[in-house]
């Protein structure tokens, strides 16, 4: 007597169609999908690295300690940090642009005026 019957399936999905739109819900159903699938690959990150921490930590006491050697990548990491650089210092240049430069509403408010 409570169980979901064809003609309950027929009114819910006219129901979530009226709410949502038919144009829309092909994206809301691509969005839910794209996200569940981001979930189950980050659950399975968080399984693997567990795994991994336990058997890094069996590798690491079976390790004899290495000696210091000066690291080659030095040049690389200050191209990086010079390129974060430029690249905050554009971002700061092109806020001030667009502070400086009124919102079209704005301006269409001041010309109404």
């Amino acid at each position: 007597m409570n169980a979901l019957q064809p003609w309950h399936i027929i009114i819910l999905v006219l129901v979530v169609v009226l709410l949502f739109g038919a144009k829309r819900l092909p994206d809301a159903a691509r969005s839910i999908g794209k996200s569940m699938k981001i979930f189950k690959a980050e659950t399975k990150d968080m399984a693997g690295d567990k795994d991994k921490a336990a058997e890094t930590e069996e590798v690491e006491t079976k390790q004899l300690p290495q000696a210091t050697t000066p690291a080659p990548a030095a040049p690389a990491a200050s191209a990086q940090d010079k390129q974060v650089a430029d690249l905050q210092r554009q971002l700061d240049e092109l806020k001030k642009q667009q502070a400086a430069t009124p919102a079209p509403a704005e301006q269409a408010q001041k010309n109404a005026s």
